[in-house]
């Protein structure tokens, strides 16, 4: 009776304790990040000088791009897959932050799952920024400034995806505190959104008035529309953790 008892015991064992989320040793986490790189590898082995040249055309504010900067249909193909790129390791940036804050609902619901969803949102919201950019240009601007300034925005999600890339690999594999993880990501956000209101005052600022105007704008278009995908993201995140 005593023996049976023990064998039963035995058998069924004690539950153990779970082991916490690690980015790090995620399959789905690792493959996106390899596949990023070796995208931007291919990207910058061939259109390296003329993505400097777009550096060197925003920060310097030339109005037409330098003679050498002559983009070919190869080149706009490698540009583009940069701008899905940098949606892709935005998205997964997202990811980590709520995997920090929620770890349980990873296991529960699947990284693949989750990744694809906030890089889902990340898309729709740059498509839609890109209309109403596109939309407020062909009415208040002429067509070559308001096709300087999508080619200057475009010049930053370029840059912000390959510099998002290290520090996402910063995040994943020295496993960062989530303070950590927000402050890379808000100096990164916070430096784009500096260069916007710099390449808008060069390009629409004529005088103090016309800066106040322009800094109600930017809070409109810039501030506002990042405030609500954050809301949208951390409701989502609340009926994940509902659902699951």
């Amino acid at each position: 009776m005593i023996e049976s008892a023990w064998l039963t015991s035995v058998v069924s064992g004690v539950e153990g304790i779970p082991l916490p989320y690690l980015p790090g040793r995620d399959d789905v986490v690792s493959l996106i990040l390899l596949g990023c790189f070796l995208a931007s590898a291919y990207v910058l082995s061939y259109s390296y000088k003329f993505l400097l040249q777009l550096g060197n055309d925003f920060l310097l504010h030339r109005e037409r791009a330098s003679i050498f900067a002559t983009s070919t249909g190869s080149d706009m193909r490698y540009l583009v897959s940069l701008v899905m790129q940098t949606c892709v390791l935005s998205g997964l940036y997202i990811f980590l932050c709520f995997s920090d804050l929620n770890p349980n609902l990873v296991s529960q619901a699947g990284s693949l799952r989750l990744v694809g969803i906030c890089v889902g949102g990340c898309m729709i919201y740059l498509c839609l920024k890109w209309l109403v950019y596109s939309l407020l240009g062909w009415i208040f601007f002429d067509r070559d400034i308001r096709s300087f300034w999508m080619n200057s925005y475009s010049t930053l999600l370029y840059y912000f995806g390959l510099f998002l890339f290290p520090a996402l690999l910063l995040v994943v594999y020295l496993d960062l505190s989530l303070q950590n993880t927000v402050i890379i990501g808000l100096f990164l956000f916070g430096l784009v959104k500096m260069l916007i209101l710099y390449k808008w005052i060069k390009l629409f600022c004529d005088n103090f008035f016309g800066g106040l105007l322009l800094i109600l704008y930017f809070c409109a278009l810039e501030i506002i529309p990042c405030l609500l995908l954050y809301k949208g993201m951390t409701q989502l995140n609340d009926y994940w953790i509902i659902k699951f």
